[in-house]
């Protein structure tokens, strides 16, 4: 079983969308690991279709047809809204912020200490989190 790539690298400069698209990828290949099938299409997924205007089955379908990480993003651009850069910027100092002294940092703090890493002080935020919890950090 495989785990998408991190959420802090970006498609189209955005965070996130290569995540989403490698978890739909993988789900339809049946490799994605179970740990992730519970949440597909909510949380920060629902987070990224909704910053897009897109519904998650719509972007489901449109990954499972096929294509390049540009061409889905360029299809959900025309399917949805195109964010202009400030936007881009916006959302993604957002995302790569949460967990970091908002609401989520109850939550981050539970799940450290649940996985073993209460003592890494170098898990400040969600994708720090992710990023550690999938073995790249």
């Amino acid at each position: 079983m495989k785990y998408p790539r991190s959420p802090k690298e970006s498609v189209g400069g955005i965070v996130y969308f290569g995540r989403i698209i490698d978890k739909i990828r993988l789900m339809a290949a049946g490799e994605l690991h179970p740990d992730l099938h519970a949440n597909l299409g909510k949380g920060f997924d629902q987070r990224m279709v909704s910053f897009l205007g897109l519904e998650y089955e719509a972007l489901a379908d449109r990954v499972r047809a096929g294509g390049d990480d540009a061409g889905i993003l360029e299809w959900s651009f025309a399917l949805g809204v195109r964010p202009t850069d400030e936007q881009i910027e916006v959302w993604n100092g957002f995302m790569i912020t949460r967990g970091w002294r908002d609401d989520l940092a109850v939550t981050l703090s539970r799940r450290k200490q649940e996985s073993g890493f209460s003592e890494r002080d170098d898990i400040l935020t969600m994708f720090d989190y992710i990023d550690a919890d999938e073995g790249r950090l």
